[in-house]
């Protein structure tokens, strides 16, 4: 089946994103370092910055991958816990642990955005890197988000943009898929193993639609910042 109809639905796109990220969950890091041309952690600095946790915050990082956000959100002072649907990134980000100060414990666990095993009102920070583009249902995670938030409790998320601009979009996507295709090569001897990406920047409503459905779901003020000249964006968002 080609890969825009294996994504085309939300039951069809979580089966093949939860084979995905378990294919790709060693080469993670390395991935997200070459497709962001070095910058990847500079942006999550730049976001948990934005966040400014204060020291014991409760905050929740999802899609945590192997626990960048999640680590520099503890360094900070936040107590925090780290979401994955993905086994064995939780097994990549615990074993960061045993090679770090004590001070870096984050309590990793394997879930679902789409229905968070935490009760309402659980957390000041919720976060997530390259989360938002990649569940099922859009909706649904950002009320599961809203859910778990503190009054007062912000929302922040990094990730591809879908830009604005047809010219710019296309350019892009081509990039992407080229560049995912080698990768997927060689890495995996699979070529459509990256060409998710684009495609899935493809079905994503881009930044500015994304802070539209933050605020009707409560989560306002939103607002974005561009990243990348808008290639990437951080939203930032705030449970009313």
């Amino acid at each position: 089946m080609p890969l825009r109809d294996s994504i085309s639905t939300p039951d069809g796109k979580r089966r093949y994103v939860r084979t995905l990220f378990a294919t790709i969950a060693d080469r993670y890091d390395f991935i997200t370092v070459v497709l962001s041309y070095g910058q990847d952690r500079r942006w999550k600095r730049r976001l948990v910055e934005l966040a400014s946790p204060r020291a014991g915050a409760h905050a929740l990082d999802l899609a945590t991958g192997t626990g960048d956000i999640a680590f520099a959100l503890t360094v900070r002072g936040a107590n925090v816990v780290g979401l994955d649907i993905t086994a064995r990134m939780i097994e990549l980000a615990r074993a960061k642990i045993g090679g770090a100060d004590k001070a870096l414990a984050v309590r990793f666990v394997v879930g679902d955005m789409l229905a968070l095993p935490f009760p309402d009102r659980s957390f000041d920070i919720v976060t997530t890197g390259y989360g938002l583009r990649n569940v099922p249902n859009l909706a649904l995670a950002i009320q599961e988000i809203h859910r778990v938030l503190k009054p007062g409790g912000q929302m922040l998320s990094l990730d591809f943009n879908r830009p604005s601009s047809a010219v710019v979009r296309a350019a892009y996507l081509i990039y992407l898929n080229t560049v995912g295709a080698t990768l997927g090569w060689a890495l995996h001897r699979d070529p459509d193993t990256y060409r998710y990406i684009p495609a899935s920047i493809r079905q994503y409503p881009g930044a500015a639609a994304v802070v539209r459905m933050l605020e009707e779901q409560g989560l306002k003020p939103a607002r974005y910042y561009p990243v990348l000249g808008g290639l990437m964006a951080i939203h930032h968002a705030v449970r009313a």
